[in-house]
């Protein structure tokens, strides 16, 4: 099998530091966690911007300054941006994670229910995201809440507005979507293109089971503080207490870990993009 890349989800928009200290919210806390997380393994992060009121934003400079610390201190580690709607539902704020030129950002293509908010991402701007992730070069993650957004995501490519092979997120568990079985990560894993690479990201306590899932099905794994607050015994998590249970897993199956350059070579993205992130590109 090909190595594990292992995704951290650090921050989200709906965890708060209440629920649980280790939460990193302000771009020193997130920097930092990265660099820990790096070290046990992690070579893939998925970023989500707090403002100074630790409400989720898509502000420009907020992502910089977040961006530019991460890679003081991991340079070389991958960064993926969120485009969700929970920061703003306004297209042009939503496009600006792509447009700042990360290696990666999130691309959810299709709408559904989640706890007290209507997740939409109509057929319009599905289309006009597709459409930066084009211009940009930027690696899209498709962001799987329910099947629909396979065929949805296969469509993109049909109008030439996404560039195979894809990659997957599968988000299972979440309230509202498709629950975190390891029938539906088989399903869905059996229903992309062969070419297609793909992460599952278990929601609540189904994030370790369907992580173990994945690394023996041959899939990579997305863990972190966005998805869950806690350890499997019930006693608070933290990012990197995570990272190291799933490096323990993978060890324990028998599968090795993919550093950032052999995560670049799997999920085909240009070794020269590497350096370009906080590029400008005119809106």
């Amino acid at each position: 099998m090909e190595k594990l890349i292992i995704t951290v989800a650090l921050t989200g928009n709906v965890p708060k530091k209440e629920q649980n200290p280790n939460l990193p919210v302000t771009p020193d806390e997130i920097a930092e966690d990265v660099k820990r997380c790096a070290d046990e393994g992690a070579s893939l992060f998925h970023v989500h911007a707090r403002d100074s009121q630790e409400i989720p934003t898509l502000n420009r400079s907020v992502f910089e300054e977040i961006v530019g610390k991460i890679k003081k201190v991991a340079p070389n580690v991958i960064i993926q941006l969120s485009t969700g709607a929970r920061a703003g539902k306004n297209w042009e704020d939503r496009i600006t994670p792509v447009k700042l030129l990360p290696e990666m950002a999130s691309f959810t293509t299709g709408s559904n229910n989640l706890p007290g908010i209507v997740y939409e991402n109509s057929p319009q701007f599905i289309e006009y995201l597709a459409s930066g992730f084009k211009e940009t070069g930027v690696k899209p993650e498709i962001e799987v809440f329910e099947t629909g957004m396979i065929n949805n995501a296969l469509y993109l490519v049909k109008k030439g507005l996404l560039e195979p092979p894809l990659h997957f997120d599968f988000v299972l568990g979440a309230p509202g979507a498709m629950p975190g079985t390891v029938k539906n990560l088989l399903f869905l894993s059996e229903s992309i293109p062969a070419d297609a690479t793909w992460t599952v990201a278990g929601i609540g306590k189904a994030e370790i089971p369907l992580s173990a899932a994945a690394t023996v099905m041959g899939g990579h794994v997305r863990i972190g503080l966005e998805d869950n607050l806690q350890m499997p015994d019930g006693s608070p998590a933290s990012n990197v207490k995570l990272v190291r249970k799933i490096v323990t897993l993978a060890r324990e199956i028998g599968r090795d870990i993919a550093s950032p350059d052999e995560a670049r070579a799997i999920l085909g993205i240009p070794s020269e993009n590497r350096d370009r992130i906080l590029g400008r590109v005119d809106s």
